[in-house]
């Protein structure tokens, strides 16, 4: 009799789940993978590299770049980074709003994740509803910063400049009839702040929509439980970090950990899974989203109360104002000299990570004294749960193979960097 041979399968990187640009090759019995290899190298951007020839400043706006669904959280670690390098001191206010964008950039992180995976694992309406609130996040990302995703609002010594006064408003439109668009502005009289507040406070009930229509479906349960199950030492051995390591039931968050900014004066809880599977990683991942609104909550009361500058006094590394700038020749010097020449940063080397809402990114910063790094190296949460996809998916079907890809979050411009 004929041996019975295995066959290889590529899934994707026309693959919709493939994210576009993963080559998953499969190894199958019928449709059980025996190996998976996750092929990389398709989206390259050398971003690494480039910073090498670019000053600190200039390299800001690569970081929205890595992984582009959480842009802000990115520019946390590499502005700690120079920070650490310099010894700079940050404003408190700057802190608190670098906080609660960050915790801005987690929800829409987990949104997108959520609606995305939903979709990916057959649930339609799941992505419909996720980016209806990711409008009103990105929405405040424009207000703050002009750019609805890549926002390069972070810098060393704080952010780039206060929470603005108003929001901006809809315009009557041939689409929208006046009743319509003063429906849609109702929330948008006051500053940033309120409507922020003003989100904090119906969010609640969105995330509780969510889980109507996923925790207890019994085909999304089908998808997930037992599915990608990973012991707690299986995953602190393979360097899982984040809510892939937290669905494992390891209780570890940077925040808490190991505070940066803020974090240690916030009250918040750290969600934990029991077993390990696709579907403990959902529920910390909801979980999570419910804390992120109670930090985002704590930021704003405390702004409303707490004026003050945002970003460092130093002009050798934050511009000067714009008044000051053209009253007083030694601001327009340094103006000129850190848009044209940037900052130099001490020889050393630095490391600082953030629990980013993939996992731990850090960034490793190693200078010269020069006004460029001699050397940067990310550190990607993603990277790691890519590399664990063989042993999570041997033994499970094609199907599955999709959720445990769903399930890791993964976003490519991390991973290739």
């Amino acid at each position: 009799m004929a041996d019975i041979k295995n066959y290889t399968l590529n899934l994707g990187p026309q693959h919709p789940a493939a994210h576009g640009v993963l080559r998953l090759v499969l190894e199958l019995d019928g449709e059980v993978v025996q190996r998976a290899d996750p092929h990389i190298g398709l989206l390259h951007r050398a971003t690494e590299k480039l910073a090498e020839s670019k000053t600190y400043i200039q390299s800001l706006p690569y970081m929205d770049r890595l992984d582009y669904v959480s842009m802000m959280c990115n520019e946390h670690a590499y502005c700690l980074a120079i920070e650490k390098l310099m010894g700079l001191e940050v404003p408190v206010r700057a802190q608190y709003i670098r906080v609660m964008f960050a915790e801005i950039t987690r929800m829409l992180n987990h949104l997108l994740w959520l609606g995305a995976h939903g979709f990916d694992c057959g649930a339609m309406n799941i992505l419909i509803y996720c980016f209806r609130e990711r409008e009103d996040l990105y929405d405040m990302y424009e207000a703050v910063s002009g750019a609805r995703m890549h926002a390069a609002y972070f810098r060393p010594g704080g952010v780039y400049r206060d929470l603005p006064d108003s929001m901006p408003q809809y315009q009557v439109s041939k689409v929208k009839n006046a009743r319509a668009i003063a429906r849609l502005n109702e929330n948008r009289q006051g500053s940033l702040l309120d409507f922020i507040d003003d989100f904090t406070k119906r969010f609640p009930k969105y995330v509780d929509e969510y889980e109507t229509l996923l925790t207890d479906n019994r085909i999304w349960k089908q998808r997930t439980v037992g599915i990608g199950v990973v012991t707690p030492e299986r995953a602190k051995n393979l360097g899982f970090s984040g809510p892939m390591l937290r669905g494992s039931g390891i209780a570890w968050d940077l925040r808490k950990q190991q505070p940066y900014d803020v974090y240690d004066q916030m009250d918040f809880d750290v969600p934990v899974g029991l077993t390990g599977d696709c579907y403990d990683r959902y529920l910390v991942r909801v979980a999570e989203m419910r804390q992120s609104n109670r930090i985002i909550s704590q930021c704003v009361k405390w702004l409303r109360d707490n004026p003050g500058p945002v970003i460092t006094d130093n002009h050798k590394v934050a511009p000067p104002s714009r008044e000051s700038m053209k009253t007083s020749m030694e601001e327009l010097i340094h103006h000129f000299k850190l848009f044209t020449e940037g900052f130099h940063v001490p020889e050393g080397e630095a490391y600082a990570a953030v629990e980013h809402p993939k996992g731990e990114f850090g960034i490793y910063l190693v200078s010269d004294g020069a006004n460029k790094p001699y050397r940067l190296k990310i550190r990607p949460p993603g990277f790691a749960h890519l590399a664990a996809m063989d042993e999570m998916t041997r033994g499970h079907m094609i199907s599955d193979t999709v959720a445990i890809i769903g399930t890791m979050d993964i976003v490519f411009g991390e991973i290739d960097r």
